[in-house]
């Protein structure tokens, strides 16, 4: 009869360390194999998700883009009924503050030939029956007002640049304004100044000169992008109300 002790005294089965090291592989494989599948799944789900979403991403760019047509064609219709302009208003200042992927072709085309081509890049126009007509036709994605000579000359000041040979140059000195537009009478930013608040008679060739001005965002950011600012919103005429905005992103 076998005793405890005898147990007690039995070896232990030998386990050569070859066979040890091939069992903590393949525990440990087993371990990392279970964990790519959970992986996988994981992404998977999260890929299905993405997918799903930028197909709805889509789906209402697309609206978005023929609702904007369908605005511009209301807003066509309207101007080819009844349209004014304030008699008193000869300048306006065009900032753009909205306006993504969701636009329509010809809105984007519009806001390229104003020189909005970014948000936040700002312009000065002079106001006539046609240039109002395509404010009209972009409104959502423009404000705009009449600026006064204090806001001119900041802007002039802080954020001009020219167009020299094809190159953005700051405004820093006469000399090269006086190169550029001595033909026109203006060396000077005053001039320019001048030019733009009076729309004097070369405030076509004065435009041509200068770059979209770059403004800031504003610190408080702005809501209600492409709601009416008469309505509460912030796109559209804000009249003088402009120099207070412009304040703001200068």
């Amino acid at each position: 009869m076998t005793t405890m002790a005898d147990e007690e005294s039995k070896p232990l089965a030998f386990v050569p360390e070859t066979v040890l090291k091939k069992r903590k592989q393949s525990s440990e494989w087993a371990i990392r194999k279970r964990a790519q599948l959970e992986s996988r799944k994981q992404r998977t789900k999260e890929n299905r998700a993405l997918v799903f979403k930028k197909a709805e991403n889509f789906i209402q760019e697309h609206r978005n883009k023929e609702l904007d047509l369908i605005r511009m064609k209301r807003v066509t219709k309207k101007l080819r009924r009844s349209f004014s302009v304030n008699p008193d208003a000869q300048l306006l200042f065009v900032i753009r503050i909205s306006g993504t992927n969701d636009m329509h072709p010809k809105t984007k085309k519009i806001l390229y030939l104003l020189k909005l081509s970014n948000i936040f890049d700002g312009v000065f126009i002079k106001v006539n029956d046609a240039m109002m007509k395509m404010l009209k036709m972009v409104e959502p994605y423009i404000t705009y007002g009449y600026p006064n000579m204090k806001s001119v000359q900041e802007l002039v000041y802080k954020k001009g640049f020219g167009r020299v040979r094809k190159e953005k140059v700051p405004l820093t000195d006469n000399v090269i304004i006086e190169k550029a537009l001595h033909k026109y009478g203006i060396i000077c930013l005053e001039d320019i100044v001048h030019e733009i608040t009076t729309v004097g008679p070369r405030f076509k060739e004065v435009i041509r000169f200068l770059y979209p001005f770059k403004l800031n965002a504003p610190m408080v950011a702005l809501e209600n992008k492409k709601k009416l600012f008469s309505e509460g919103g912030e796109a559209g005429n804000r009249e003088d109300h402009i120099n207070e905005l412009i304040r703001r992103m200068n």
